[in-house]
């Protein structure tokens, strides 16, 4: 899926945090949004998504070619959109488990198999190297940051979106998890999923890197280029690479 941003003007509480942000993300291709607190970057994760608290009143956002600003977020979801939290609600009473099945069938037409399930989630548990009574804890409950951030790379890995959004994954953790969580993402990523890679930490990108880097502030994309532009914010700061 080819997703694109078209002059997307976004507010919330009455006041305009995205001001025509323009934006592509293609199959296969890892795309690092960055930039300073406040500059709008969860802004457009939630509003691609479908958040109600986020009123679109100019520009457009499209899947391979077709606006999805009518569509609901389950809708949107449908499609092949996924969007991880940068702070993961905990669900008591329900186990990773139960809540992977239920989000996979939400998408199918025909509910998968237990059996079936059963087998892709032991795939998947395998390839991240997670201990498989993992999936028997209720989501989130107790988790540590680390295993938070884990699990949301478990379900991009059961439901193989086509655009995946995370949102300051790196958020909270020590680096030796910021390396599992990387790594974990490298393994999941496919030729046909594209994905948006929202980050504050430059250290991040020393374990994913990104195809393009792209730098918003207050509500624009203001720069965009190849890994050498999170050289020169490293070296400059925001303040230094956007005078």
């Amino acid at each position: 899926m080819k997703l694109e941003i078209k002059n997307l003007h976004v507010t919330a509480n009455e006041a305009e945090i995205l001001k025509g942000v323009n934006l592509t993300v293609n199959p296969g291709e890892v795309v690092a949004l960055m930039g300073p607190n406040g500059s709008g970057k969860s802004t457009l994760a939630y509003a691609i998504a479908g958040h109600p608290d986020y009123a679109i009143t100019n520009g457009d956002i499209l899947a391979d070619g077709k606006s999805i600003i009518g569509l609901s977020p389950d809708k949107r979801a449908r499609l092949g959109l996924f969007l991880s939290f940068q702070y993961p609600q905990e669900i008591p009473g329900v186990s990773v488990a139960n809540f992977l099945r239920t989000a996979m069938n939400a998408r199918r037409k025909q509910k998968m198999p237990v059996r079936e399930f059963m087998m892709l989630l032991k795939e998947n548990m395998k390839m991240l190297k997670m201990d498989e009574k993992f999936v028997k804890r209720y989501l989130n409950e107790g988790f540590s940051g680390g295993e938070k951030k884990r699990a949301e790379i478990l379900q991009l890995a059961m439901l193989s979106p086509k655009i995946a959004m995370l949102d300051e994954t790196d958020s909270g953790l020590d680096i030796t998890s910021m390396r599992i969580v990387a790594e974990g993402i490298k393994k999941v990523k496919s030729r046909e999923m594209g994905i948006l890679l929202i980050t504050h930490y430059q250290r991040f990108l020393n374990y994913i890197t990104p195809d393009r880097v792209v730098i918003m502030s207050d509500g624009k994309v203001v720069k965009e280029g190849q890994r050498e532009l999170v050289e020169q914010l490293e070296q400059k700061g925001y303040e230094g690479l956007l005078d």
